[in-house]
């Protein structure tokens, strides 16, 4: 069953520029997320690799922009921290699903309001609006 899911996410992966395995780099070869995607000041977003990042292993072979497709994006209204969440103790598996598992990455998780504020109740976090909205007047 295992060999279905990953099949059908391969299917439903967006084309990136270069083929990038998240199997081979985050399973097999062991890199924490945070080794291509850093989570700059302030912390809301990791950001997506530079070809300096690819760079490091790869001699050479990036030394130009790459356009990587966004799998994930928080919607502009929303306020979010990923700095705050694995600071909580979240993994990024519980919000993007097993990466390590995939040689090319779909949106596998739910991350609807809906989804969010049933995580939320089920760590004891914050589910008041404010928490993730700004207030408008």
């Amino acid at each position: 069953m295992a060999m279905a899911t990953a099949s059908l996410t391969a299917q439903n992966a967006p084309r990136q520029p270069v083929p990038y395995s998240h199997k081979l780099h985050a399973g097999d070869l062991k890199l924490k997320c945070a080794t291509c995607h850093p989570n700059p000041d302030p912390g809301e977003s990791m950001t997506l690799p530079k070809p300096a990042v690819c760079g490091q292993c790869h001699a050479g072979k990036y030394d130009h922009e790459i356009r990587w497709v966004r799998v994930y994006e928080v919607p502009g209204f929303v306020f979010f921290s990923h700095r705050k969440h694995v600071a909580a103790g979240n993994t990024c598996e519980e919000c993007h699903g097993p990466v390590a598992d995939r040689a090319a990455l779909s949106r596998e998780k739910d991350l609807s309001m809906g989804s969010c504020m049933n995580c939320h109740r089920e760590k004891k976090a914050g589910i008041d609006c404010q928490f993730c909205h700004e207030q408008r007047n």
